[in-house]
């Protein structure tokens, strides 16, 4: 049962539009129904709205003067006395969006930022709108410089005088081991950014990012993770195509072990992205880039079933959407890349070093390169930038490196 169906014969949803809050209650739950919540969950919201409202009017507040702040110390209150759920928070959050959109409330008053987030937010405005990384790339970026800028300047920009090459290099020291090499590289990597970015507006008077210390790791020396064809069958095989969730994954794994797409390129893609009538695809990839790409009969055959049979009803025009409602696109690659483990985990399939949605690109250029396709051709599937990207699959043809080894010296022992 749906939230429509659920409104239209609750008791609880009758009381509340009939009570002194009706208006409220009203534009709420047109908003459950219109996200196509289920029964469990439109009770729930309108419960914790019924709490709420009961709470804050009993404190003495105006409706209208409902706010972030007035929900965190209802929650205080409330969880003294009942255990909190896990959608409770997100539940009135929707709440108060819904209220400001209908003009029921006040508009939320700006969060005050610290000093040191504000410097981090121009370093992200600064890598999204100047040097066109993606969100999550700048994401990223802001909790790494957010961390340095917090260690090495715990005073704020005051303290910026007095930054020398030692103290970058043993902040570096002291966090280049607190993940894997690659981490810390990456680590590297955003310091050198952040430093090059206060020296360019001024912040800092010499330029620090040279002295960054460089983590060493071989370029390509490790070997791609891949899967041969008759496991990426089975793992296609193994999608239960009776079920809406079913239907979805098997069109995503079919984009990601067909076409080689990366798991945020997936998840980014539109309907508006498909060209039917010329059977091609426009995908959104790293850097901003864009490319069209032909769309293999298998796999428009896998979407249309999706779109038909699984796709939830919803304005969002993303093609791939949550099964659980709000029926919206995911937030990031990160649900494609799962939604590749567990397909992996329902096949069988383990042992591997990765196990994720990178799999199956690596795994789709590997059977290219063992059919006979050029390095040139992989790289232009792929939309690798560079053609040093693609020969590291070149490690992975054991038979035809064979014909380049040189004798043993001595002959055969």
């Amino acid at each position: 049962m749906n939230a429509s169906d659920y409104l239209k014969r609750s008791t609880l949803y009758r009381k509340l539009i009939h009570g002194p809050h009706g208006k409220f209650a009203q534009v709420y739950a047109a908003r459950l129904s219109n996200e196509g919540l289920g029964r469990p969950c439109t009770w729930r919201s309108l419960s914790l709205f019924r709490e709420l409202m009961d709470w804050h009017v009993g404190s003495g507040h105006e409706p209208q003067d409902l706010s972030e702040g007035h929900v965190s110390r209802f929650f205080e209150h409330r969880f003294k006395h009942w255990r909190p759920d896990a959608g409770d928070r997100s539940a009135l959050r929707r709440l108060l969006s819904t209220l400001r959109q209908e003009g029921l409330i006040s508009a939320a008053v700006p969060i005050e930022r610290t000093e040191h987030e504000q410097i981090v937010d121009m370093f992200a405005a600064y890598l999204s709108n100047e040097r066109g990384l993606a969100a999550s790339t700048v994401e990223s970026h802001k909790l790494l410089s957010h961390r340095f800028l917090m260690e090495i300047c715990p005073a704020g920009a005051d303290e910026f005088a007095a930054l020398t090459p030692e103290i970058v290099i043993g902040y570096v020291e002291r966090h280049a081991l607190d993940g894997s090499a690659d981490s810390g590289k990456a680590m590297c990597g955003v310091v050198r950014a952040f430093l090059r970015y206060l020296h360019l507006k001024g912040f800092i008077s010499t330029p620090l990012a040279d002295c960054v210390p460089s983590i060493r790791r071989w370029r390509l020396a490790g070997l791609p993770t891949f899967l041969p064809p008759e496991k990426v069958q089975k793992v296609l095989d193994a999608c239960d195509r009776t079920t809406a969730m079913g239907h979805r994954d098997y069109a995503v794994l079919m984009i990601l072990a067909k076409l080689g797409l990366r798991a945020s390129e997936v998840a980014t893609l539109n309907l508006d992205d498909i060209d039917w009538q010329s059977g091609t695809i426009l995908v959104h990839g790293k850097g901003r880039q864009q490319a069209t790409m032909p769309l293999r009969h298998d796999v428009g055959t896998a979407i249309v079933a999706y779109i038909r049979h699984g796709r939830p009803a919803s304005a969002c025009r993303r093609v791939f959407l949550r099964t659980l409602a709000p029926h919206v696109g995911f937030a990031s690659g990160c649900a494609i890349t799962m939604i590749a483990k567990q397909a992996l985990e329902r096949a069988g399939i383990d042992g591997y070093a990765h196990h994720g949605a990178h799999l199956f690109r690596h795994s789709l250029a590997t059977d290219l390169l063992r059919s006979g396709a050029s390095f040139a051709e992989i790289g232009q599937l792929l939309r690798h930038r560079s053609i040093d990207s693609t020969r590291i699959y070149a490690k992975l043809d054991v038979e035809k490196l064979r014909e380049l080894s040189l004798p043993w010296p001595g002959g055969v022992q």
